[in-house]
Protein backbone atom coordinates (compact mmCIF):
# COMPACT_ATOMS: atom_id res chain seq x y z
CA UNK A 1 0.00 0.00 0.00
CA UNK A 2 1.62 3.34 -1.31
CA UNK A 3 1.99 6.06 1.17
CA UNK A 4 0.55 9.35 0.51
CA UNK A 5 3.57 12.09 1.02
CA UNK A 6 2.33 15.16 -0.51
CA UNK A 7 -1.16 16.89 -0.93
CA UNK A 8 -0.34 18.09 -4.79
CA UNK A 9 -3.50 16.99 -5.97
CA UNK A 10 -5.44 18.38 -3.69
CA UNK A 11 -3.99 21.50 -3.74
CA UNK A 12 -4.54 21.61 -7.49
CA UNK A 13 -8.38 21.02 -7.23
CA UNK A 14 -8.63 23.81 -4.24
CA UNK A 15 -7.04 25.98 -6.78
CA UNK A 16 -9.27 24.52 -9.63
CA UNK A 17 -5.83 24.56 -11.53
CA UNK A 18 -5.40 21.37 -13.35
CA UNK A 19 -1.93 18.86 -13.61
CA UNK A 20 -1.99 19.94 -17.35
CA UNK A 21 -1.42 23.54 -16.47
CA UNK A 22 1.29 22.88 -13.79
CA UNK A 23 3.11 20.84 -16.09
CA UNK A 24 2.99 23.35 -18.64
CA UNK A 25 4.31 26.38 -15.75
CA UNK A 26 7.07 23.55 -14.52
CA UNK A 27 8.36 22.26 -17.70
CA UNK A 28 7.91 19.08 -17.23
CA UNK A 29 5.46 16.51 -18.66
CA UNK A 30 1.67 16.19 -17.64
CA UNK A 31 2.57 12.41 -16.97
CA UNK A 32 5.15 13.56 -14.26
CA UNK A 33 2.52 15.84 -12.27
CA UNK A 34 0.17 12.64 -12.62
CA UNK A 35 2.86 10.60 -10.99
CA UNK A 36 3.62 13.50 -8.31
CA UNK A 37 -0.69 13.29 -8.35
CA UNK A 38 -0.86 10.15 -7.66
CA UNK A 39 1.96 9.66 -4.97
CA UNK A 40 3.43 7.52 -7.58
CA UNK A 41 6.69 9.49 -7.63
CA UNK A 42 7.66 12.91 -5.80
CA UNK A 43 8.99 15.91 -6.84
CA UNK A 44 12.60 17.19 -5.78
CA UNK A 45 12.67 19.76 -3.19
CA UNK A 46 13.39 22.60 -5.71
CA UNK A 47 9.97 21.90 -7.91
CA UNK A 48 8.08 21.33 -4.86
CA UNK A 49 9.14 24.92 -4.13
CA UNK A 50 8.15 25.74 -7.82
CA UNK A 51 5.28 24.03 -7.48
CA UNK A 52 4.08 25.77 -3.79
CA UNK A 53 4.99 29.65 -5.13
CA UNK A 54 2.94 29.10 -8.60
CA UNK A 55 0.15 27.40 -6.35
CA UNK A 56 0.49 30.29 -4.10
CA UNK A 57 0.68 28.04 -1.06
CA UNK A 58 3.52 27.54 1.67
CA UNK A 59 5.57 24.45 0.78
CA UNK A 60 4.57 22.79 4.23
CA UNK A 61 0.84 22.73 2.37
CA UNK A 62 1.62 20.05 -0.18
CA UNK A 63 3.11 18.39 2.33
CA UNK A 64 1.38 15.32 4.43
CA UNK A 65 2.52 15.40 7.85
CA UNK A 66 1.18 13.95 11.18
CA UNK A 67 -0.68 16.46 13.15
Amino acid sequence: MAQDLNRIKVVLVEKNKTGKWLAEQLGVSACTVSRWASNTAQPNLSTLNDTARLLKVDPRDLLTGKE
